[in-house]
C-alpha cells in the first residue's frame, strides 16, 4: 500500500474514534440527566458547550491531521463512528452506569433520608408538646385573669362603699 493510502486509511479511522469519542462524552451528559434533574436552561447550556467543545475538537482533529481541510470521508468517519457506537453501546452504556449512579447514591442517602425522618417526627412531637402546653397555660391564664379580674371588681366595690361614695347598688337607709 502506499504511503498517501494509509495516511488516508488514518485519517479516516481517526474520524471514526472521534464520532466515537463525541457520542461517548454526550453520553454522560445523558446519564447526568438521568441521574439528576436538569431544567431547559441548564439542558440548553450544556448541549451549546458540548457542541462548541466537539466543534473544537473537530477542527483540531482536521487541523493536526488534514492541515484544516475538511474531507468528505471525515465527516463520514466521524458519523459512522457515531452511529456505530449509538446502535451497538450506547444505550446500554447509559443504562448500566446510569443506574450504578442511582443505586449508589441512594444507598449513601438511605441513612441520611432515615436519620432526617426521625429527627422530623422528633421536632413534629416536640411542636405538638409545645402546641399544647401554650393552650393549656393560655386556658390557665385566662382563668387566672378572670379571677384576678373579679377580686379587683369585688375589692373596688368595697372600697367605693366604705368610703362614702354611691356605688351602683341601691343601699337601704334607715328611719
Amino acid at each position: 500500500m502506499s504511503r498517501d493510502i494509509l495516511f488516508e486509511v488514518n485519517f479516516f479511522l481517526n474520524s471514526f474514534l472521534l464520532g466515537i469519542l463525541i457520542t461517548f462524552a454526550y453520553d454522560w451528559f445523558l446519564i447526568l440527566r438521568r441521574c439528576f434533574r436538569h431544567n431547559i436552561f441548564m439542558i440548553s447550556l450544556e448541549d451549546i458547550l458540548f457542541w462548541i467543545a466537539c466543534a473544537l475538537a473537530v477542527f483540531y482533529m482536521l487541523y493536526r491531521e488534514n492541515n484544516g481541510i475538511l474531507r468528505w470521508f471525515a465527516v463520514l468517519g466521524a458519523t459512522l463512528g457515531m452511529w456505530v457506537y449509538k446502535r451497538l453501546v450506547s444505550t446500554y452504556w447509559v443504562n448500566y452506569v446510569s443506574a450504578c449512579i442511582i443505586k449508589t447514591v441512594h444507598f449513601i442517602l438511605k441513612p441520611l433520608i432515615f436519620i432526617s425522618k426521625k429527627i422530623s417526627l422528633l421536632f413534629s412531637f416536640i411542636r405538638r408538646k409545645l402546641i399544647e402546653l401554650l393552650k393549656y397555660t393560655k386556658k390557665k391564664l385566662t382563668i387566672q385573669l378572670k379571677l384576678i379580674k373579679m377580686i379587683l371588681c369585688k375589692q373596688k366595690a368595697k372600697k367605693e362603699s366604705g368610703h362614702g361614695k354611691k356605688s351602683g347598688i341601691p343601699q337601704k337607709t334607715s328611719k
